[in-house]
């Protein structure tokens, strides 16, 4: 064994490396800008020159953020011509490429507050909540062209829900929805076909954003799977009429064991999941009829009538018309609930929205941010399963 053992202390050569390169930054850039200033007066610094445009009039210093760190360069100042330099821009404080990092950070679920704190730990400059909004403007341009995009392919499947939020209407703080579908396309591929302001989820809500779907180019719906939503049931049926609904499968057990007293609760769950299980859609009726009627017996009468009431839509994935191997993933609507969690756990972060404008570009941005990955790009269903149906039911 050596008896000396070279040590390196991390912490000190990391900041003397980050000095080193915020150095060589520096300078490099105020090369950029002499190099600029030498072309636009036409001649070089001290250069005597017929064809010289502009004289050399000293220099200022600018504060600029980059990546490297806080840098303060040496803008040249010109006699007789305007210095515009295409390295910097004019009033432009922050390389955009940081600008860009921060704004990923507010839409990744960082907050105002916090995007402040960690520019100023990173790169030693502060980036008020002001100036995000004002850089978020410019995002938002380009959220609204995603939101309202031409729909190009037929969508058998959609998952519809609101998801709900805090935010200020008429000096008081209320809850309100944004409301999602996501469509499951012939490609088999599931996408997020829209999100809207639906204020209180009502039918005139519901009425709108289909009709804005249709408008884009919704076409080709068979099954639309969500909740038992207030005018969603009727809207779907008067605006979608070759598609049929069906009733969350989790949340109808739910609304109908909270009216089964704790000492029925685990039998009636049993009961309902083997419902459920049921491999043709008449015999999930009449497991249901049965469980109702031991409902009655054990005098649980709100049960059982929520039961008959609900379980017709709750069984329609188990037509005929929809394949055996798509029934797992269109009796529920699971797949917007985890979508609708991530979405509140970046706008707990907000508490209280300023108006929906703010509520549903953030929201939009955050839909656009968990879905860009494998969860669009892996095929989601087999639809060719669907298009044998089809075939044999014609």
């Amino acid at each position: 064994m050596p008896k000396q053992i070279l040590q390196v202390n991390q912490a000190m050569f990391e900041t003397k490396l980050d000095r080193m390169v915020s150095a060589k930054v520096n300078e490099i850039l105020n090369r950029m800008l002499d190099a600029e200033a030498d072309q636009i007066a036409g001649a070089g610094r001290y250069e005597r020159s017929v064809g010289r445009k502009a004289y050399r009039a000293g220099h200022y210093e600018r504060d600029v953020t980059v990546k490297a760190g806080r840098l303060s360069v040496k803008v040249p100042k010109l006699k007789g011509a305007l210095f515009q330099s295409a390295v910097i821009e004019r009033y432009r404080r922050r390389e955009e490429s940081v600008e860009e990092a921060l704004i990923d950070m507010y839409l990744a679920g960082v907050s105002t507050r916090r995007v402040d704190d960690i520019s100023q730990a990173l790169w030693g400059g502060r980036m008020p909540s002001q100036t995000l909004s004002d850089q978020l403007k410019k995002v938002y341009a380009g959220i609204d062209q995603w939101r309202t995009r031409p729909l190009t392919q037929a969508y058998p499947y959609v998952f519809m829900d609101g998801v709900w939020h805090k935010r200020s209407w008429g000096g008081a703080v209320e809850n309100v929805s944004i409301l999602v579908a996501i469509g499951v396309g012939v490609d088999g591929h599931r996408e997020v076909i829209g999100v809207a302001e639906g204020m209180k989820e009502d039918s005139t809500s519901w009425q709108n954003f289909i009709t804005s779907l249709i408008a884009r180019g919704l076409r080709g719906v068979r099954l639309v799977v969500g909740d038992r939503c207030a005018g969603l049931v009727s809207t779907v049926g008067e605006l979608l009429p070759k598609a049929r609904y069906q009733r969350c499968m989790v949340h109808f057990m739910r609304n109908v064991l909270a009216k089964v007293s704790p000492r029925h609760t685990r039998w009636a769950a049993d009961a309902l999941k083997a419902t459920f299980a049921s491999e043709t859609r008449q015999a999930a009726l009449e497991k249901a009829e049965s469980i109702a009627t031991q409902m009655d017996a054990r005098k649980l009468k709100e049960a059982a009538k929520c039961l008959r009431e609900g379980i017709g839509e709750t069984t329609t994935y188990l037509l005929d018309d929809y394949p055996v191997e798509h029934r797992r993933r269109i009796r529920t609507n699971n797949m917007i609930e985890r979508l609708n969690r991530e979405i509140r756990r970046r706008t707990r972060v907000v508490g209280a929205f300023p108006d929906g404008r703010s509520a549903l570009m953030l929201i939009t941005a955050r839909i656009r941010y968990v879905t860009a990955n494998d969860w669009s790009t892996r095929r989601y269903l087999d639809m060719s399963r669907l298009h044998d149906t089809i075939q044999e039911a014609n």
